[in-house]
């Protein structure tokens, strides 16, 4: 019987410990996918930080580093300044890349630094326990806040695409999800294009994809994917920003 669908060269044979509906293993695969179609493999190195992005590397068949909490676009930049030739990209969620790496982002981004950022907003620290991230919606209920996010209080989810589309030296930022086949397919070409970004010595891009987390949204998987389509793009609305 012919395959209809195969694991790319890029992705390791291993059995995922995400939990179920989360939605990390698909942004892998697509950012493996990318990478075999572009014939990078052997060039990429990836920068993996603190929270669930952490393990990432247990599953990519390619070049990985680890960076401290919120650094990883530091790392990536030391990288790339001393490895030009090498494709470098940052895989981050919202605690990471918005929070305690809001400084090594927006200056990253600032600079101009050619390289690529993936970044992963499910819109709770899902590693630590389910607490509020900067994206944490208006009413949203986690560990931290369970009565629901006040703005009197904690203040507006962080729209970071947003802040750094305003930025001269960044050159693509797009806002994508992963909540139905046709947003996945989406998410793909954008993954693709940030990545075609950085061969071509454009300047900095980033991706972010709204990724669902059943477990510390305290939903179903189905629930999850209705609930971005439903809420979250409300917040965080799909398009390419820059």
């Amino acid at each position: 019987m012919k395959k209809i669908f195969s694991r790319p060269e890029s992705l390791k044979n291993v059995t995922t410990h995400y939990c179920a509906g989360c939605g990390h293993g698909l942004a892998h695969r697509l950012i493996a996918e990318v990478i075999d179609e572009l014939n990078i493999r052997e060039k990429v190195i990836a920068v993996a930080p603190v929270g669930c992005a952490v393990v990432a590397y247990d599953y990519w068949n390619f070049d990985c580093t680890e960076a401290a909490h919120g650094r990883a676009l530091a790392v990536g930049t030391a990288i790339k300044r001393v490895r030009p030739d090498n494709i470098v990209f940052t895989y981050q969620g919202d605690g990471d890349l918005a929070a305690i790496g809001t400084n090594e982002t927006i200056h990253a981004a600032n600079r101009g630094e050619n390289i690529t950022a993936i970044f992963i907003n499910n819109a709770i620290y899902g590693m630590t326990g389910g607490q509020m991230a900067p994206t944490t919606l208006l009413g949203q209920k986690t560990a931290t806040t369970p009565k629901g996010r006040d703005v009197r209080f904690q203040g507006y989810p962080l729209n970071i695409s947003l802040l750094l589309g305003t930025l001269p030296a960044v050159k693509y930022v797009e806002r994508v999800s992963l909540h139905n086949p046709q947003e996945i397919l989406k998410s793909k070409r954008a993954i693709k294009q940030a990545f075609q970004n950085q061969i071509d010595n454009i300047g900095f891009s980033l991706v972010e994809i709204l990724s669902p987390c059943p477990t510390y949204w305290e939903m179903s998987s189905e629930k999850a994917m209705s609930w971005i389509r439903d809420t979250m793009t409300k917040e965080f609305p799909l398009r390419r920003i820059k």
